[in-house]
C-alpha cells in the first residue's frame, strides 16, 4: 500500500510539471499618431490567413487604450508560446471599425513589421507574424493614407 501511495504521489508531482503552461507578455508601442483623438485598437492574431481582417472577426484577442501626446502602449498578458501578428487601428471616432473614404481608410492602420501598405504590399499573416517565446516589446508604425 505504501508503494502505491509513493507511486501515485510521484505521478501527481510529475504531471504538475508537464501541465505547466509557458505564458508571456507582449507590449505594443505606437508613436507618431497624428492626434490624440479616440483610442488605439490593437488586435492580436495567431492563425495563418487571419489578416487582413477589415471587419475584426478573426482576431485572437483585442484591446483598446487611450492615446496621450500622439503615443500609446498596450500589453497583452498570459499569452501562450506561439506565432502572432498585430493589427492596429487609430480609431479616432471610437466606433471599432475602419472608416473609409471611397476605397482607402480615413483613420490610421498598421501591422507588425509593415512600414507601408499598398497594392504590392498587402498585409498578410506570414509577413506580419513573429514568434513569441519570451516577454516581448514591439513597435508598430501607424500608416495614414
Amino acid at each position: 500500500m505504501k508503494q502505491i501511495l509513493i507511486l501515485f504521489s510521484a505521478l501527481l508531482f510529475l504531471s504538475s510539471f508537464s501541465n505547466t503552461k509557458e505564458e508571456y507578455s507582449l507590449t505594443i508601442e505606437v508613436e507618431n499618431l497624428r492626434n490624440s483623438k479616440g483610442v488605439l485598437q490593437v488586435a492580436l492574431y495567431n492563425k495563418d490567413g487571419s489578416i487582413p481582417d477589415e471587419q475584426y472577426k478573426n482576431y485572437y484577442k483585442i484591446q483598446t487604450t487611450n492615446i496621450e501626446s500622439g503615443k500609446a502602449e498596450i500589453t497583452f498578458k498570459n499569452l501562450p508560446k506561439g506565432k502572432y501578428a498585430i493589427n492596429i487601428l487609430h480609431d479616432e471616432n471610437k466606433n471599432g471599425k475602419i472608416d473609409k473614404g471611397l476605397i482607402l481608410p480615413k483613420e490610421g492602420i498598421g501591422f507588425s513589421y509593415y512600414s507601408s501598405i499598398g497594392l504590392t504590399n498587402r498585409p498578410n499573416f506570414k509577413k506580419a507574424s513573429f514568434d513569441l517565446f519570451q516577454d516581448k516589446e514591439i513597435k508598430v508604425k501607424v500608416i495614414y493614407m
